[in-house]
């Protein structure tokens, strides 16, 4: 069974930078949201800083760059239930 990754959530105001990328691997973001108690990539503890998508498209790589705007495109999405299985496909 896989170990669901738990957050710690982050206060935004409107119109400041919502997306926290690790700076100690450039290689993790996540929208309004830290993971605790580390980064799931590097584990670096409290080593997010905070850009916009576009800031982001100035300097990060294509998979940074594919990772948060997959982060800000799932804004409009509700979120997903621990228990709510409806969005999974069935395989059989």
């Amino acid at each position: 069974m896989a170990h669901e990754q738990a957050f710690w959530p982050v206060e935004c105001g409107e119109g400041e930078p919502d997306l926290l990328v690790c700076m100690s691997c450039l290689s993790e973001v996540f929208r309004r949201k830290v993971p605790m108690p580390d980064c799931p990539t590097c584990h670096g503890v409290s080593t997010y800083e905070a850009f916009t998508v576009d800031s982001i498209r100035d300097w990060g790589t294509e998979e940074l760059i594919a990772k948060a705007q997959v982060a800000q495109r799932d804004v409009s999405l509700p979120p997903v239930q621990a228990n709510d299985f409806s969005a999974v496909e069935s395989s059989e």
